[in-house]
């Protein structure tokens, strides 16, 4: 399927405020309501619309601290792997991916105590050979990229 100038921005208002109404999205695109309608229900069913969310200030509610972790996992049982630390609540983003390790996770914890009992935790998994953690120090631009 192909997506026009249009499509991108139609995108790129939504990435800028996903609460706009169908009347405000138009009016800033420069088509009318319909044509919004008809291509956001298109971009939905294409699958590049995944979902609409709020973006979150996780610090304000505590989560103090976000790590980096690395881990190199072995015996061809990535996706397994990754799909146990997926499921955590305090992962938000599980990446496989080349070089010298095979996934890398972000996650965020209200506490150095909470974030040592995952690390603890995932290092116990059978096929985890090794991790590596990185403690983000401050987050300086985290944003869904334009089209």
């Amino acid at each position: 399927m192909e997506f026009d100038k249009k499509d991108h921005d139609i995108l790129n208002v939504l990435i800028d405020n996903a609460r706009l109404s169908y009347r405000q999205i138009a009016k800033k695109v420069g088509v009318s309501v319909v044509t919004v309608l008809n291509r956001v229900k298109k971009l939905e069913k294409e699958g590049v619309i995944k979902n609409y969310s709020a973006v979150i200030n996780y610090e304000k509610l505590g989560y103090d601290v976000s790590v980096i972790i690395q881990i190199r996992i072995s015996k061809g049982k990535l996706f397994e792997v990754e799909q146990k630390i997926a499921t955590n609540p305090n992962v938000s983003i599980v990446y496989d991916h080349t070089g010298n390790f095979d996934a890398t996770i972000i996650a965020k914890f209200k506490n150095s105590k909470l974030m040592d009992s995952f690390l603890k935790k995932i290092q116990t998994y059978d096929f985890v050979e090794r991790t590596e953690t990185k403690l983000i120090l401050n987050t300086l631009k985290e944003k869904q990229i334009k089209l």
